[in-house]
């Protein structure tokens, strides 16, 4: 059984993929959605679902056929790509699911990959005070000079230093990647990226606290679209319109407070 199933023939070399990761306030599925709705992506692929909790539902504004965990999109006129997940990773098939991603990512011939993950704000420390946006770049992955990612040096983003101690682990190469309290598989990932990987990566991190995080999600989409397209002008984001109902559950009954 394959890992990605096209539903285009839509060429994604060269491009650009971001990929979030379900972490703390699911911010980064967030901002996915945001980029989707905003630059008018439209569904390319569809992946295995047997990796995740299984999930469905209806599409995007009533389009035909119904959602599924983990999906592709992207148009011609974008120079980046967005997975959407839906679904966690079932706990039993973690490192397979990662291991597998790694090499859709390596077969795919993207031009880059940025992940986007959210950090639990409880673990800030004093010094991180200063911006809730830092990044991570592999020390397996190329440089990013020269390639889709090179804004990410020029732009003031510092890196991620995890804000809790670590145990020692002496020989493993995962402690190269800071621990990243309610980060999800981000870590798992990052630190699973093998010697001689050639796809430029790099990730991006958000300090957020569960609740209402459709503000945190436009600064983060609006950070990863500078990224990824340093010379394209400021968007007026478009909120997808599954949003206006039900993104939060729905509301308190009245009654109970009298």
């Amino acid at each position: 059984m394959g890992f990605v199933y096209p539903l285009s023939n839509a060429n994604i070399a060269g491009k650009t993929l971001v990929i979030p990761i379900i972490s703390t306030a699911n911010v980064s599925q967030l901002a996915a959605d945001l980029l989707i709705a905003t630059f008018s992506l439209t569904r390319l692929a569809t992946f295995d679902t047997s990796y995740f909790i299984p999930v469905v539902g209806a599409r995007e504004d009533g389009a035909p056929g119904i959602t599924t965990p983990f999906e592709l999109y992207g148009s011609d006129s974008s120079s980046f790509l967005v997975i959407q997940q839906r679904s966690p990773v079932l706990k039993s098939r973690k490192q397979e699911y990662v291991d597998t991603l790694l090499d859709f990512i390596k077969r795919s011939g993207v031009g880059a990959v940025l992940f986007l993950s959210g950090v639990d704000v409880l673990n800030r420390t004093d010094s991180q005070m200063f911006t809730p946006i830092y990044q991570i770049q592999p020390k397996n992955a190329p440089l990013l000079a020269s390639t889709p990612l090179q804004s990410l040096n020029a732009f003031p983003i510092p890196t991620y230093t995890s804000p809790v101690s670590q145990h020692p682990s002496a020989g493993d190469g995962a402690t190269q990647i800071p621990f990243i309290p309610g980060g999800g598989l981000t870590r798992r990932i990052l630190s699973s990226v093998p010697d001689g990987w050639g796809t430029p990566t790099a990730t991006l991190l958000q300090f957020v606290l569960e609740g209402d995080n459709r503000a945190d999600a436009h600064l983060l989409a609006a950070v990863v679209a500078k990224v990824v397209n340093p010379n394209s002008a400021a968007h007026e984001w478009k909120q997808p319109s599954s949003w206006n109902q039900g993104l939060f559950g729905t509301p308190h009954e009245q009654t109970l407070y009298g």
